[in-house]
């Protein structure tokens, strides 16, 4: 459990410039506290202690602004930053490395008690105020963008942006660490800047064909 500890600390010095020292982590991160009442809750889930596990949770929810289910699975140095309106449903499951800013929700759009709520792969970035529904898988790596709201599956090293998110592919590691959100690509925008391109393209043949008919009609002449 410390060493556990020991990571979620060392990975909040990693991804948070603002964090100065242990104390302040350990006393002043709201995220930091809800993840750990969570494993403790998620532990007490998996014995079948249902209410126990419940109360826990909500005593978190009271007190740092964020709410996860006792029976959602989050992997190891999973980070909510500021954190508070965060709600992470029963069935979700969050991997390694995951990054989640404020307001984010992993929701569920189906009353059947089944898998009904997203899984989060490695190294994700969730942004502001993201909302991801349904059992819909993000890859590794992916990142989504700060109030998008994503209702399908997200592949590996791809970016959502938009509402409904779409998808940009072809983001490196090193582009996803720098956390660039200011940076994110617009996917309509870049449809357009596409279409307009090929009409350009498209003009300047039909210019050129016509030069060309001018110029064999003006021989002929």
């Amino acid at each position: 459990m410390f060493k556990i500890l020991k990571e979620d600390v060392k990975n909040i010095f990693h991804k948070d410039p603002a964090a100065r020292s242990w104390p302040e982590v350990l006393f002043c991160y709201p995220g930091l506290h809800a993840v750990i009442m969570h494993r403790f809750a998620h532990w007490i889930w998996k014995r079948k202690f249902y209410f126990i596990a419940r109360f826990i949770s909500h005593v978190s929810r009271f007190m740092t602004g964020i709410e996860i289910h006792p029976g959602a699975t989050l992997g190891r140095r999973v980070f909510i930053d500021h954190g508070m309106s965060v709600v992470i449903g029963e069935t979700a499951e969050v991997g390694d490395d995951v990054l989640i800013y404020k307001g984010v929700l992993l929701g569920g759009t189906a009353l059947e008690k089944k898998k009904r709520h997203p899984t989060i792969g490695n190294n994700v970035v969730l942004g502001s105020n993201a909302i991801v529904l349904g059992a819909i898988n993000i890859g590794h790596n992916a990142r989504i963008g700060a109030a998008s709201v994503v209702t399908h599956d997200v592949p590996s090293n791809a970016t959502a942006v938009g509402v409904p998110a779409r998808i940009s592919l072809g983001y490196s590691d090193e582009e996803v660490d720098k956390l660039e959100h200011s940076k994110l690509p617009d996917p309509i925008a870049d449809a357009m800047k596409f279409v307009l391109e090929e009409q350009q393209k498209l003009e300047n043949k039909i210019k050129s064909v016509i030069e060309e008919c001018q110029t064999r009609h003006n021989i002929h002449k």
